[in-house]
């Protein structure tokens, strides 16, 4: 199987390690297991709970309270409708190798996450690309996606929260897309690892699982949630179609790891804590980089409604790959080159970092920017 390199994780792996600000991350800025305990308030029993656990396989399907936890993100999905996986990575992977046989018309908007255009593709699908404009702030034409479904469209893939460019379809723009799938009998994938983070709001944008029979919902514990080092990701939807994906799962997963299921039930269980403390950071941190924004004259955008990223657009006479190589070199900042995601002429931020470390990135750029002008 032929597969396009995934650019911005190739963009990751070569410089993450090597920068003094990473500002091309994209978690809310991360937590450790003690914070975690202490936000559970388990610190007297969390030893007591770990050292009886056996180091087995756990459930297959994903342990029982794990899932209870989930379906509790959701309106109408309940433990049957839930399997869990290796990250939302493993989760979108496994629905596309489900799902997409070669000569399937599949449709994925971009800018995405990759994996939504180019798994289909190694497989053979025909692909066809909705193009997110910035006229339009970055969310779908649906006069343009109505012309390009099919008869035969097996799959409509959207991100909501979008990544890169923090777009947030509403609930009204959601349930039109889904008529829009329902009239040719499409599956609607959405890649939605970035819900919870909205701007606005309890933070949480409705569920393509909750109102779309074929509607899929893949998730994390990536993102809102700032604990990407469980690995722990899911899929939500109709349970033949989970049944289906359980054939693909069994070859590449077995079961997720029983202590990473353990802690991920612990943080949904007390998800209000942990969302409250995302949303504190995502909406300050964005407060911050709005008034930057607004001051550089090289820069523009499209603000980002939800999310962990923005995307920037900059008005210099260079390829976003050199920029983002000379930032590096000459500040040890790290952003992530537009042409990483089809996007050129365009930069990605992460602002979820701690606030400090977001501002001195930020002024390290403004510097840099600031010896180009000219």
């Amino acid at each position: 199987m032929n597969i396009q390199p995934f650019g911005v994780e190739i963009w990751m792996n070569e410089f993450e390690n090597n920068c003094e600000l990473n500002l091309a991350e994209t978690c809310v800025a991360s937590i450790t297991l003690g914070e975690l305990i202490d936000i559970a308030g388990l610190r007297d029993t969390i030893l007591d709970d770990l050292s009886g656990m056996k180091m087995s396989y756990g459930a297959i399907e994903g342990s029982d309270r794990l899932r209870d936890a989930i379906g509790g993100l959701y309106e109408n999905q309940s433990r049957e409708n839930i399997i869990t996986t290796h990250g939302t990575i493993g989760a979108n992977a496994l629905v596309h190798q489900t799902l997409i046989s070669r000569g399937d018309h599949v449709i994925s908007v971009i800018p995405t996450y990759q994996q939504h255009y180019s798994i289909p593709e190694s497989i053979g699908a025909e692909i066809e690309l909705l193009h997110l404009r910035v006229e339009n702030n970055f969310l779908p034409d649906l006069d343009v996606l109505r012309a390009m479904v099919r008869a035969d469209t097996k799959l409509i893939a959207i991100n909501n929260p979008n990544n890169p460019t923090g777009a947030l379809m509403d609930a009204s723009l959601l349930g039109e897309i889904a008529a829009i799938a329902r009239e040719v009998g499409a599956w609607l994938l959405c890649d939605e690892v970035y819900r919870g983070t909205d701007q606005v709001g309890d933070g949480y944008t409705v569920s393509v699982a909750d109102i779309y029979e074929k509607g899929i919902s893949t998730a994390g514990m990536s993102k809102a949630y700032s604990l990407a080092g469980l690995r722990v990701g899911w899929i939500a939807g109709p349970r033949e179609l989970l049944e289906d994906v359980m054939v693909h799962r069994d070859y590449n997963t077995i079961s997720v790891g029983r202590i990473d299921e353990h802690f991920a039930a612990i943080a949904l269980e007390n998800k209000g804590a942990i969302i409250a403390r995302s949303q504190n950071i995502t909406r300050n941190n964005l407060a911050i980089l709005r008034e930057w924004v607004n001051g550089e004259p090289l820069i523009s955008w499209v603000e980002p409604q939800s999310g962990t990223t923005a995307l920037l657009r900059y008005d210099l006479q260079i390829p976003s790959r050199d920029l983002c190589v000379a930032l590096l070199e000459e500040e040890g900042v790290m952003l992530t080159p537009g042409s990483a995601m089809a996007m050129e002429g365009w930069l990605r931020i992460g602002f979820t970092n701690p606030a400090e470390n977001l501002k001195e990135g930020l002024g390290r750029i403004s510097e840099f920017l600031a010896r180009r002008k000219g």
